[in-house]
């Protein structure tokens, strides 16, 4: 709430955030957000240390609860929209909330578990909600008592396996060295309005919306992701600043490049960058585009900005100041150049790691000049005939002919090579080839351990809600076609 505190003096009625339902000044933000504390403390008894979950969507009413709760002292629980039944009935057995705030579409998920506590819809034409608390001024305005925000506890990987937990305490001054990079890197001060494309469930997304909240500026957000709004949304408020994942970027430069004439930074994280995306959007754009690299549990780490990506258009780009990365294999740091694992030290990550370094699961290496590559995750290696192959590079490589779209490269058990190389190839629309010209296309491009030995093209790959590469859903159309 301190941030609201900040934007008063510089003007209350500066528009602070819209989303599909309506728009909000900051005075009138700050204004619901203290309305819904008290109600939250007054009829649902929320107070420090209750842990609220959240199972929303982007919209206002998420916002405004993620405000108050905090106001309150109670530990955010952020929870991953796309997760399943028995996905969520873990989670309730493990963090046995105090509290829920949902949205209406997650109402028979809830039913169907074993949640007995409290819970509050965000939206309802009849009954209480978030967004009929927020505009209704409690009957007891008593002074709410000074507490000091909870932590933030991001449920990650909740799409695939068991969700892992990661806690974050909101302290200023362990933040202070990523706000600053977000600043100077992207020069966020400079612009004035901001659209938040990405989850605010997801950590990159929220770090964004509370960086911009701070600078008093406009953010936009939508619940979904559609290509045609988020174009219309852009052009409709003259947006600088977007948060993206690459497959987002993907499809607004395809559907409609002209619409994306105001935006100045690009801010693409979450997923790898294609060197072919990077190129088209500096053609088309102008150099607008920035790479940011972070995971849930170390937050943001590696920055690289359009001058970066025009001399290594791969490129995660440089640490930011902090941040301590190392590259390491069999638990040793090794020389520029080499691959392994990267590991990152700061001091905003995770609170609830009993290890100093963090390991990330991501394969990369170091060049000479301190800029930072992605090979692939850890679990994406794969052995073939005794070689070790990261898929990343085989699809970059393929997505530079210009048939080609989206391309996805497994591993598919053999009895003689352990593994070998299978690609996923989708076309452009209209689009048309054969396995044979395709990887004569790719012979000289590659090491021959490299060639896949099969090639299917297939109308779309499948992608997660937060834009990564679905990589166990690959494997499994594998077993269904055969």
């Amino acid at each position: 709430m301190l941030l609201f505190s900040l934007t008063e003096k510089t003007g209350g009625q500066k528009t602070a955030l819209v989303d599909s339902r309506g728009t909000f000044s900051y005075e009138e933000l700050q204004q619901r957000c203290e309305n819904l504390a008290h109600q939250l403390a007054e009829k649902y008894g929320i107070r420090k240390g209750h842990k609220v979950a959240f199972f929303c969507r982007n919209h206002a009413s998420f916002v405004q609860g993620i405000f108050a709760a905090s106001r309150l002292g109670a530990h955010i629980y952020l929870l991953n929209c796309s997760m399943s039944q028995r996905q969520f009935d873990r989670l309730v057995q493990e963090h046995h909330f105090d509290f829920l705030i949902y949205d209406e579409a997650f109402r028979e998920l809830i039913e169907n578990s074993s949640y007995q506590h409290a819970k509050l819809v965000s939206y309802h034409d009849t009954q209480e909600s978030i967004h009929s608390l927020s505009k209704s001024v409690p009957h007891r305005k008593e002074k709410l008592k000074a507490s000091s925000s909870g932590k933030i506890v991001l449920l990650t990987g909740g799409t695939t396996g068991k969700p892992k937990q990661v806690i974050h305490r909101p302290s200023l001054f362990n933040f202070l060295n990523p706000f600053a990079a977000l600043l100077n890197r992207l020069q966020l001060p400079t612009y004035k309005t901001a659209y938040i494309a990405t989850p605010i469930y997801h950590g990159y997304g929220i770090a964004i919306l509370l960086s911009f909240l701070a600078l008093g500026k406009k953010v936009v957000i939508q619940e979904s992701f559609a290509a045609k709004n988020a174009c219309d949304l852009i052009r409709q408020h003259q947006v600088e600043v977007v948060t993206v994942v690459p497959l987002m970027v993907h499809k607004m430069m395809k559907h409609d490049r002209e619409a994306l004439g105001s935006l100045a930074c690009i801010a693409s994280g979450g997923a790898k960058l294609n060197p072919v995306l990077v190129r088209e959007v500096t053609k088309h754009l102008g150099n607008v585009l920035y790479n940011l690299y972070g995971t849930s549990e170390a937050g943001l780490n590696i920055i690289a900005t359009p001058e970066d990506l025009n001399h290594h258009p791969d490129t995660l780009g440089k640490a930011i100041p902090g941040s301590q990365l190392q590259v390491v294999v069999d638990g040793k740091e090794v020389e520029a150049g080499r691959v392994g694992q990267l590991c990152i030290r700061n001091e905003w990550s995770m609170t609830n790691s009993a290890h100093l370094w963090i390991q990330t699961g991501d394969i990369g290496y170091r060049d000479e000049n301190g800029y930072y590559f992605l090979c692939g995750r850890t679990d994406d290696l794969i052995i073939s005939a005794g070689n070790n192959i990261y898929p990343s590079e085989i699809e970059a490589t393929l997505c530079e002919h210009p048939s080609i779209e989206d391309v996805a490269v497994i591993g598919v058990e053999d009895v003689y090579a352990g593994h070998m190389l299978k690609a996923y190839v989708q076309l452009y629309a209209d689009e048309k080839m054969t396995e044979d010209a395709l990887l004569s296309w790719l012979r000289p491009r590659v090491a021959t351990y490299q060639l896949p030995r099969e090639v299917a093209f297939v109308e779309e790959l499948p992608y997660t809600p937060v834009g990564k590469l679905d990589r166990k859903r690959v494997q499994s159309m594998t077993r269904i076609m055969g």
